[in-house]
């Protein structure tokens, strides 16, 4: 955790408000009576590659960087050095920050002139309390921006070679998070009978409470599961089982946050659409001859 963040909740915002270096953006002056803006940026799942062009764009004409747990080294590896960057994120029982307090800092910067590029995992808006902080950005009159990112259920999936749908097969999507204080909050019934690809974010430690509902629901012991670890990254790892074992696979892979579900037929077409390494050798083969 990044040391600015040990110091108390309570003295954040006034430590935080600080004037960057020789980096000046053209629109104004930190410190003077003008306004700054607020980007809330989506990262992507993890490969810098998948950045858009405007969140990129958001990061370099930034005067303060405050970034997520889920934002990975390689995308921070982009940050320009000399513009101040500052770990906002929550890991489980980790908070380096509350969600209110957080909020009023982004207020409270802006409000002192600077440009800030607030930058998560995934899209601000899945999942990512993006719609929290556009509210009280809205609410205290600053200029805010939200840039779309590629959410985690699109782009693991895909890295995966797993089609979120397929024709036959499942013709919807459903989101789930598995983030709760308590029990999950869902109608498990009709989640199980709807037919669609079921994706569970942040449910590792719900995968006990996910199969036991969706069997009781009455989805099949042998429907497909795959787990993607650290998904769209250099060492993603997917892992197939089906719902009645994939509690104990979790378990027994030792996985690993950030994780996705994925629950439902789709998983199958997995193994027919990953690259083949005998299919390489072949053109090869046909190449050389």
């Amino acid at each position: 955790m990044n040391n600015f963040f040990k110091a108390s909740v309570q003295v954040l915002p006034s430590a935080l408000v600080k004037t960057p270096g020789a980096k000046k953006t053209g629109r104004h002056t930190p410190g003077d009576k003008t306004t700054g803006k607020v980007w809330l940026v989506g990262a992507g799942p993890g490969d810098a590659e998948l950045l858009t062009l405007k969140a990129l764009r958001a990061i370099n004409n930034a005067d303060i960087i405050f970034y997520d747990y889920l934002v990975s080294e390689d995308i921070r590896a982009l940050f320009p050095s000399h513009i101040p960057a500052h770990y906002v994120g929550k890991a489980k029982n980790q908070h380096s920050i509350k969600q209110e307090d957080l909020n009023q800092l982004l207020v409270t910067q802006a409000q002192a002139g600077l440009n800030v590029c607030r930058i998560k995992g995934g899209d601000p808006f899945v999942f990512g309390r993006g719609g929290e902080e556009l509210l009280e950005l809205r609410s205290a009159g600053i200029d805010a921006e939200v840039i779309p990112g590629i959410t985690s259920a699109s782009g693991c999936s895909t890295y995966a070679d797993i089609p979120l749908t397929h024709r036959g097969l499942s013709q919807g999507c459903t989101f789930v998070t598995g983030h709760a204080e308590k029990s999950l909050d869902v109608n498990w019934a009709a989640l199980a009978q709807l037919n669609h690809t079921l994706v569970f974010y942040m449910g590792l430690t719900r995968a006990d409470e996910i199969a036991a509902q969706l069997l009781a629901g009455g989805l099949a012991a042998d429907t497909p599961v795959a787990i993607i670890e650290n998904g769209c990254r250099k060492d993603q790892r997917d892992i197939i089982s089906d719902l009645h074992d994939f509690p104990a696979a979790v378990v027994r892979e030792q996985v690993q946050s950030p994780a996705l579900i994925i629950v439902g037929e789709v998983v199958r077409m997995k193994a027919q659409l990953q690259a083949q390494i005998w299919q390489h050798s072949s053109a090869e083969s046909l190449l050389l001859a």
